[in-house]
């Protein structure tokens, strides 16, 4: 494979400046791989977590006699299995994604943080698959924690082309039935689209009790419409154009822009999900520390 694909998706920046920092599961991993996460099933096995009071029909064998002779009680010891979780990365192709350009166009920002991202989690010895959307699913590689994981992502992401509209509620429907225990759904788009049907579908994913990602990639000049002159506004995903003064129109694009992400802001908080806003002027390590360390102090108060 050519050198050149892997670099142009894999942000070795960005995995410096994970270095420490991982994806937690929210107690849902399942399995016995190499992850080191804990299992929300109990079993007798690899680290103590705890007792419960013996009831008949428990194994003896695990009674903890010296709580026995202090409390006159009988209790059982229980342990918590260190195993794998996958995290399904889901990428939005739309046409829309194609905002901006080199470094900084959207597909392209996304592509680097899902690539890298990954990268880390194969490291963590957990799974990782990658799917590639717009208006029905384009593509698919299935779970694995295997290094030529990364390598399957950056092939595919180099022959891929953003070109058509967005349908998140059919993609990620068609999705959840794909996942056959509690895992993590990690999705990057723009979210440009109907929010209501957005909900509705990550509720459905929810309500399986998979764990949630919004990344929101959003371009510098849609986050702060910081343009200057007379320009020509071309819309991606319809037919129109408009040419316009931007300061003329700054105030009311920007009270647009402020009510779209606070309402998908509360779409993740009302439904549970994680909302990460990644625009492609910051730094993507630094968006993703901060990220996982929020996460990670959430996973301890759990």
């Amino acid at each position: 494979m050519n050198s050149g694909v892997l670099s142009r998706y894999l942000d070795y920046e960005f995995l410096r400046q994970l270095s420490g920092r991982s994806l937690e599961p929210r107690g849902l991993v399942s399995g016995n791989l190499a992850g080191a996460h804990k299992s929300p099933s109990s079993g007798f096995a690899v680290e103590f977590s705890g007792h419960r009071e013996y009831v008949p029909g428990d194994d003896p064998k695990h009674i903890d006699w010296r709580v026995f002779f202090t409390r006159d009680k009988y209790f059982i010891k229980q342990y918590e299995m260190e195993t794998n979780f996958v995290c399904h990365l889901m990428l939005d192709i739309s046409k829309s994604m194609r905002y901006g350009e080199e470094a900084s166009q959207k597909m392209l920002f996304a592509s680097r943080l899902a690539v890298s991202l990954a990268q880390s989690i194969v490291r963590q010895g957990d799974k990782v698959s990658f799917t590639t959307f717009d208006t029905k699913i384009r593509g698919h590689i299935p779970a694995s924690n295997a290094l030529p994981q990364i390598i399957r992502m950056s092939q595919h992401l180099d022959e891929t082309e953003a070109d058509d509209t967005t349908d998140l509620h059919a993609c990620l429907s068609e999705f959840s039935q794909r996942m056959a225990r509690r895992e993590i759904v990690m999705i990057f788009s723009d979210f440009f689209g109907d929010l209501q049907t957005l909900e509705n579908a990550i509720q459905r994913i929810r309500f399986n009790k998979h764990d949630v990602v919004l990344v929101q990639v959003i371009h510098d000049h849609e986050l702060n419409f910081n343009l200057e002159g007379m320009t020509r506004f071309v819309g991606l995903e319809i037919d129109a154009q408009r040419i316009a003064q931007p300061a003329d129109i700054r105030s009311a694009y920007l009270k647009a822009v402020s009510r779209f992400n606070a309402e998908l802001a509360d779409i993740a908080t009302r439904n549970n999900c994680d909302h990460v806003l990644a625009c492609t002027k910051d730094n993507p390590g630094a968006i993703f520390w901060e990220y996982l360390n929020q996460r990670s102090l959430q996973n301890r108060r759990i």
